[in-house]
């Protein structure tokens, strides 16, 4: 560490490093989310579907975020548990739009709150109800229901409706993150 990294620490203006497992099945856009909290000039044109995983980072006014970008496709989500260790958030992103799979983005919520990593842990969980803007998609309500996030107790959450495509709600899902900090860096 420099002695600008030191004094930066010192004088509290140094950002707190969060990192953040970010999962959902395959196709629920999170790497589309990630790319959009990234600055502008950072940001990927063509997204493509993630295998294994992928790292990327982007700041705020006071924290600076490590992702864990986690492949959602079948064969991918036992590494899923690799990293829940170092997890200090989680997002999870569901396709409010994709009822079908609602039940299965339900399972692997409720394996991933369960594991032994996770279960005793006061991890905050940031939920977007993606897709919003297509046509079947479902109210962040209504995913809220399906997914019985009223039975978290043990963790602080926040659901987002989100367009990560144009950027929509996810905002809102930063701000809430940076806000609920103290918990993260405890």
């Amino acid at each position: 560490m420099g002695l600008f990294d030191k004094l930066a620490g010192w004088l509290g203006l140094k950002k707190k490093e969060v990192h953040v497992l970010c999962l959902g099945l395959d196709n629920s856009g999170k790497t589309t989310i990630i790319n959009k909290l990234k600055p502008s000039n950072a940001q990927t044109q063509d997204i493509v579907p993630t295998i294994g995983f992928s790292i990327e980072k982007f700041k705020t006014s006071s924290l600076s975020f490590t992702v864990f970008d986690m492949s959602g496709q079948g064969k991918y989500r036992d590494l899923w548990e690799h990293y829940y260790k170092e997890g200090q958030a989680i997002i999870f992103v569901i396709d409010s739009s994709d009822k079908l799979r609602m039940v299965v983005a339900k399972e692997e919520l409720d394996t991933l709150l369960n594991h032994p990593d996770i279960k005793h842990r006061r991890l905050p969980v940031l939920f977007f109800a993606n897709k919003m803007d297509l046509r079947d998609a479902i109210s962040s309500v209504k995913v809220s229901q399906l997914l019985s996030l009223e039975n978290i107790k043990d963790k602080p959450w926040h659901i987002c409706a989100s367009d990560a495509l144009k950027g929509e709600g996810l905002q809102e899902g930063v701000d809430w993150l940076q806000g609920i900090s103290h918990i993260i860096l405890k």
